[in-house]
């Protein structure tokens, strides 16, 4: 990769996405509206003694759900939309590689994801009084590399639908068993062999479990950051395959 052409592509894309009103409105509107209906659902459920309450847990895992979610369908379609206009042919006859415009979508929706988190972290924290024994920079570091790892999920898709509406379908394929096996419903352990053995192969399981660390623990543990790196190098590998299956149009 080159440095100076990987910084001038994260910039490009920044500036698309400043100008797309509705996808930032996305970003950061519906996080925090979400987040609130979760609020109004356990606002009346007393936590146990020294147990923290059932929003507490909740929101703590939403806080990194919601940019999982909402980047992986915005980076399907929007890599989708540069093949189909024409838009990516055109760029790859420069001297942008593969690797520079991939890594270029993940670093600046990262950093879109880390400012989504920002947002709903402050509400949540602010707000609606989250408690966490962990600092909120650890949420928002979790938040921002969970935007990485679907961008790069959403990238590699993206190479294999052709309209928009089959870069949507990716996302009860891709998405919803994550959020059913991640620990959030029932845990891990406590799960027939067979789910825990693919919940096991699933990165959000291991961002959900480093998000419960943060939770629990007020100090960085050796578990939070074996799942950071798991996670980290989920979406390293899955833009590494994007680059590799990424088609100039969609024929």
């Amino acid at each position: 990769m080159n440095p100076r052409i990987l910084s001038t592509t994260v910039v490009r894309i920044l500036r698309q996405l400043r100008h797309d009103r509705r996808t930032v409105a996305l970003l950061a509107v519906v996080p925090t509206v979400l987040l609130t209906l979760v609020y109004y659902m356990y606002a009346d459920q007393p936590a146990p003694p020294g147990q923290p309450s059932s929003f507490d847990q909740i929101a703590l895992v939403m806080l990194g759900f919601f940019p999982f979610i909402i980047m992986f369908l915005v980076t399907s379609i929007a890599m989708l939309r540069e093949r189909t206009t024409g838009t990516l042919e055109r760029l790859l006859t420069t001297p942008l590689g593969k690797t520079d415009l991939l890594f270029g979508y993940g670093i600046a929706f990262g950093l879109a994801g880390a400012a989504q988190a920002t947002v709903a972290s402050a509400v949540a924290y602010w707000i609606f009084d989250l408690d966490t024994a962990g600092g909120s920079g650890l949420v928002i570091m979790m938040a921002a590399l969970n935007a990485v790892l679907a961008v790069a999920l959403g990238l590699l898709c993206s190479a294999f639908a052709r309209t928009e509406f089959q870069a949507v379908q990716f996302m009860p394929v891709v998405v919803a068993p994550q959020l059913l096996l991640c620990g959030l419903f029932v845990p891990r352990d406590e799960m027939a062999g067979w789910l825990q053995a693919i919940s096991d192969v699933l990165p959000l399981s291991y961002a959900v479990e480093a998000l419960q660390e943060v939770g629990a623990h007020a100090e960085p543990t050796g578990t939070m950051w074996r799942d950071v790196a798991v996670v980290a190098g989920a979406a390293v590998l899955a833009l590494v395959l994007a680059a590799a299956t990424l088609r100039r149009r969609s024929g």
